[in-house]
């Protein structure tokens, strides 16, 4: 991966962790996919309709995400898992330089 990637890691319910190096410009939830890390279904292929890749997001670097736009807000409240204030869909965060050693948390059930 090149000097640019960014470090996400990933914290499964069940405690298993993946930490891994993500190419800035790729969501959370792509970069989740493309390493074949469970619990994001992401049924939708990233398009803000399903909220099947619901996760929460390290508090201290809520700040560093775009804010919530409406569409995604009205999918946070559907999603199988309950919201929390760092609930959010991963293919709407786009990994940039300031989320480098984020820790994205998985939610018990997608669906």
């Amino acid at each position: 991966m090149s000097d640019d990637a960014v470090s996400v890691r990933y914290i499964h319910p069940n405690g298993r962790e993946w930490t891994i190096d993500v190419a800035p410009g790729l969501s959370v939830m792509e970069a989740a996919i493309n390493e074949g890390i469970p619990g994001i279904t992401a049924e939708c292929g990233g398009e803000c309709v399903c909220a099947t890749c619901h996760v929460y997001v390290d508090e201290a670097f809520l700040a560093a995400l775009p804010p919530i736009e409406e569409q995604e807000d009205e999918m946070l409240e559907g999603t199988a898992s309950p919201r929390q204030p760092n609930s959010r869909l991963s293919c709407q965060i786009r990994v940039v330089p300031g989320l480098s050693g984020v820790t994205i948390r998985l939610p018990k059930s997608q669906i």
